[in-house]
């Protein structure tokens, strides 16, 4: 479930990149051309393969349950977290990319 929570985590925070003025405001300039574009399908591609895990390891009654859960709670740290923390945030998405993996492989 770890690893589902970082990948899903990893795509909210890819979605917020991909609107102009957070990317501006969390990375200090302006996006090229293109870029919003492949973070916004970074984005929806990372959360449908959550989405696909999550229902391959649980099932489709549970897994749907729980990776509403843990989109609700990925939202919830990036929401509420982004005023105070945002380049810890910014880091620890960085860092689910390549972890979330991993530990699907591993504890899947």
């Amino acid at each position: 479930m770890a690893g589902i929570a970082l990948i899903t985590f990893a795509g909210l925070v890819a979605l917020c990149l991909a609107m102009q003025k957070h990317f501006a405001d969390l990375l200090g300039r302006k996006p090229r051309p293109g870029q919003l574009r492949l973070l916004r399908g970074a984005g929806w591609l990372l959360l449908l393969v959550s989405l696909v895990l999550s229902v391959h390891l649980r099932g489709w009654a549970h897994g749907l349950v729980q990776w509403g859960a843990v989109l609700m709670a990925g939202a919830t740290v990036w929401v509420f977290g982004l005023p105070y923390l945002p380049r810890l945030l910014l880091g620890l998405a960085a860092v689910s990319v390549v972890l979330g993996p991993l530990l699907v492989v591993y504890t899947g």
